[in-house]
């Protein structure tokens, strides 16, 4: 997710946040009935996101997988909350939802690279939204102000584990992909 503006302050319904979000120049996600404003990001998050997007590409380029970017909004259907993740991994069918443009209803990879003002929702709400979406196997947070990376994976009894790296390593997403730590940071300035 891209920088985090403060919410607004009035509660609406999904129809309405749906209805604005339709006509509005600027994305906004919606969560407990609050619709909170997107911002740009810094030059090490978005080098981060286009790390990743391109080491996911890369080793999912013979399956037939989508690597999509923070424009494809995604609905989690348990709570009734939209999301704008920085960056997400579809391998099966997507369920789109209407109205258009339409809501990614399941991912099976979540990446949101964190960010001072973002850090906080990353891990409370928004994690705790993102868990309720059945075909979800990994999430994995990302720091931009450090060569930190959290990976949440759904075992098959449904219950997660976390493994954490730091400075360098490799995880396995649940698809098979591995990805190295050092990959993921490349020309980022300050970190490599």
């Amino acid at each position: 997710m891209t920088e985090m503006a403060v919410p607004i302050a009035s509660r609406f319904t999904a129809k309405e946040y749906l209805a604005l979000e339709a006509v509005a120049d600027t994305r906004h996600e919606f969560i407990g009935g609050y619709i909170v404003a997107m911002a740009g990001a810094e030059l090490e998050h978005n080098q981060i996101v286009q790390n990743v997007r391109a080491e996911l590409s890369t080793a999912l380029a013979d399956r037939p997988c989508r690597i999509l970017s923070s424009d494809q909004r995604v609905l989690v259907e348990s709570v009734g909350d939209y999301f704008y993740p920085d960056v997400l991994v579809v391998c099966v069918d997507p369920v789109l939802v209407d109205p258009k443009p339409r809501s990614l209803a399941n991912p099976q990879v979540i990446v949101e690279v964190l960010s001072g003002s973002t850090e906080r929702y990353d891990r409370g709400e928004k994690w705790l939204a993102y868990r309720t979406i059945p075909s979800l196997t990994d999430y994995l947070l990302v720091s931009s102000s450090s060569r930190e990376l959290e990976h949440y994976h759904r075992l098959p009894d449904g219950s997660w584990t976390l493994r954490m790296l730091r400075t360098d390593g490799t995880t396995t997403l649940g698809n098979g992909v591995v990805l190295d730590l050092a990959r993921l940071y490349r020309l980022v300035p300050g970190l490599d």
